[in-house]
């Protein structure tokens, strides 16, 4: 109603310090139960995707393609998952602070890398580097946020190489 009020009374009906981010946080205001059945969908579908494309791996001649678009497709899904329990605008700030900007960098470029290697250059075996990749990366990234893991991985992979 505001805003039919703003257009009828001359003015655009457009803030100039709300961004397209800031938008989307806004319409984003769900309710605790509805981010965290959608949490649990969008990782569910995650994990099904993931399993999906471990299990189209054996496949003659095109398995290794579908491995790859469903586990990107399963990697993406999961992390967007957490996006409904703090939001667009909060992950994404989160995902750039400094502690996490670099898997974040890497997780989402393997991401896309593993999908030009699987379509466009067509070599299955960088595909599945960068599956690989990927699959490191995001580990990295979710250790992020509990705290002190990635000290302990450190730790024990030092202690197991000595």
């Amino acid at each position: 109603m505001d805003k039919l009020k703003k257009v009828l009374g001359g003015q655009d009906g457009h803030d100039d310090d709300i961004n397209i981010l800031q938008a989307a946080n806004e319409a984003s205001r769900l309710g605790w139960g509805t981010r965290v059945k959608g949490f649990i969908a969008c990782f569910v579908l995650g994990v099904v995707c993931s399993i999906l494309g471990a299990c189209m791996l054996w496949l003659p001649r095109i398995g290794l393609v579908l491995f790859v678009v469903f586990y990107t497709l399963g990697n993406f899904a999961s992390l967007t998952s957490t996006m409904f329990l703090m939001g667009p605008l909060k992950q994404l700030k989160k995902m750039c602070e400094k502690s996490r900007a670099l898997a974040s960098a890497i997780m989402l470029t393997c991401l896309a890398l593993t999908l030009c290697a699987a379509f466009w250059w067509k070599n299955n075996g960088l595909a599945l580097l960068f599956c690989i990749l990927q699959f490191l990366a995001f580990a990295w990234y979710g250790l992020s946020y509990i705290p002190f893991a990635r000290d302990a991985v450190i730790k024990m992979f030092s202690m197991c190489l000595k």
